[in-house]
């Protein structure tokens, strides 16, 4: 029985999606296969302890490495063929420049992808920002989505018009909270935030009078019961390589509003109501027409039902069952 080691970054406090991801995506590997999660032990913070994770996967053995996302650096310490590597986005490349830029693109996306055997992405949008910036043969990139929670369940709910729950996941730059703050302003809710807010945001929140509540550390469990106790979910990214919580709020049968740019309007098939991340009266028409609008929200929420089938963890499973076979295959 062959043995993949599915290799992960340290965790954080802040970033969890891809250990939550993965861990489906194991749950459900074919039986034929063995999956040994392996997690390194330093914090991609420096180069010294770049350094120690690199021996010490040095280590691993293993039929198949297959590494998750965020540490890609990591095939540089193992056998390249056999290694395949997952990129989730390249969000680092657009928020840099200068002598940091060059250093992140050629330890982080340049030498990751040359050795790599196989990279998978989860959108096509992110597969195009890795040929744009690698030069990378098309045929070596797989698209595979990532799955929808299997935890997220539909809990029926009237939903408040007059003072809704909104709900909102993630707090660094690109979730685009400091737009949406204003885009709230004078209108009676409650955000609920799912990450750690910045100062900034903080003196945006009190200065617009929006009432919040600001969540850390949720298990699977406790994310999917935030889902079920929101009204609406507002994810107006303005850069993601896929955007999960789409797909998670149409599970959970819940009115989402998300951006009308790539990959979040893909993923949303037909059943977000979609806005301009860039502009603070786009995402506010937005919430009002949720809101205000009673057919509306129904049928995104059909729609919503219907679009989440596509991403079942099983499914997904297979995809990377089929990657790790070519592994072996070459």
């Amino acid at each position: 029985m062959p043995v993949v080691s599915l290799l992960f970054r340290k965790p954080t406090d802040h970033f969890f999606s891809i250990e939550r991801v993965f861990a489906q995506i194991q749950d459900k590997l074919d039986k034929n296969w063995t999956a040994h999660r392996v997690t390194v032990p330093y914090y991609s913070s420096s180069l010294w302890h770049i350094f120690k994770n690199l021996l010490f996967v040095r280590r691993q053995k293993a039929a198949v490495y297959h590494i998750s996302g965020d540490v890609h650096y990591l095939v540089l310490a193992l056998p390249g063929k056999r290694t395949l590597l997952t990129i989730h986005d390249c969000v680092f490349i657009h928020q840099s420049s200068g002598i940091k830029r060059k250093v992140l693109k050629w330890l982080f996306l340049d030498m990751p992808v040359r050795r790599s055997g196989l990279i998978t992405t989860i959108s096509e949008a992110t597969k195009q920002d890795i040929l744009k910036h690698t030069g990378c043969a098309s045929e070596k990139i797989r698209v595979i989505p990532n799955p929808v929670d299997e935890g997220i369940r539909y809990v029926p709910a009237a939903f408040n018009t007059v003072s809704p729950v909104i709900l909102f996941l993630g707090s660094t730059p690109n979730k685009n909270l400091s737009r949406v703050i204003k885009a709230l302003e004078g209108i009676d809710c409650t955000l609920t935030i799912v990450g750690r807010i910045p100062e900034s945001d903080m003196t945006l929140l009190d200065l617009y009078q929006i009432r919040y509540a600001q969540l850390t550390n949720l298990t699977d469990k406790e994310l999917a019961l935030q889902y079920a106790q929101a009204d609406m979910v507002l994810f107006p990214s303005t850069f993601e390589g896929f955007g999960l919580p789409v797909i998670e709020a149409q599970k959970a049968g819940r009115p989402v509003i998300t951006s009308d740019i790539s990959p979040m309007k893909e993923v949303a098939g037909g059943a977000a109501c979609l806005v301009d991340p860039f502009s603070v009266d786009a995402i506010r028409k937005g919430i009002f027409d949720v809101i205000g609008k009673e057919e509306y929200r129904k049928q995104l929420v059909e729609k919503g039902f219907q679009n989440a089938e596509r991403f079942a963890a099983g499914e997904i499973a297979r995809q990377y069952e089929t990657c790790y076979q070519q592994i072996l295959s070459a």
